[in-house]
């Protein structure tokens, strides 16, 4: 999924993000239910083009207790696969401070590491918190201070914003509901 399809006029900055963000409506937890296709939000954040270099797909939402914060596709592309988030942000600190890391395709690495990489079972839940006073669907990270926090584009679509302790603006991205892939 490209950005322009979902968002043809993206914001490019977080003052403009944060307007759109918050001129959008809350997302009730359960219309999160099924699975997402992401796209990343460039705003200049640290975080830009981590997640379209390590070739991530998107979420998916089983239930309240059973969510698959990142979904990779498999070597076919016939599948989708979720990864240990533990195992991906341990890194973070670093690739926010070395730019050139960025512009690296780690797909490839990622999907050699599956084996390794590979959540077993869940890693995050889904909740109702307040964000930028508003109450609505969030993503609560088990083993990470990460929150990502929607609101409603339209009825298929969802503006994300990671709220990451220590970094003092969110990260955005969007999602698109796409349940045409399997997760195994």
């Amino acid at each position: 999924m490209q950005l322009a399809d979902v968002l043809p006029h993206a914001p490019t900055t977080t003052a403009d993000a944060l307007a759109l963000y918050d001129g959008c409506p809350a997302v009730p937890t359960e219309s999160m239910i099924g699975t997402w296709h992401g796209a990343e939000l460039p705003t200049g954040h640290p975080l830009d083009g981590m997640l379209a270099a390590s070739g991530w797909w998107g979420k998916q939402f089983v239930d309240g207790e059973t969510v698959h914060p990142l979904l990779f596709p498999t070597t076919g592309g016939d599948a989708l696969w979720p990864l240990n988030p533990v195992l991906a942000f341990s890194g973070l600190g670093l690739a926010t401070r070395i730019p050139a890391l960025k512009r690296q395709n780690f797909a490839g690495t990622i999907s050699a590491l599956k084996p390794a990489l590979r959540a077993r079972g869940p890693k995050a839940r889904l909740r109702t918190t307040r964000y930028r006073d508003v109450d609505t669907a969030t993503m609560v990270y088990d083993q990470l201070p990460i929150n990502d926090v929607f609101r409603r584009l339209d009825d298929d679509t969802v503006l994300g914003a990671m709220d990451l302790r220590g970094i003092r603006t969110p990260y955005f991205f969007v999602l698109r509901r796409d349940d045409s892939l399997q997760v195994r």
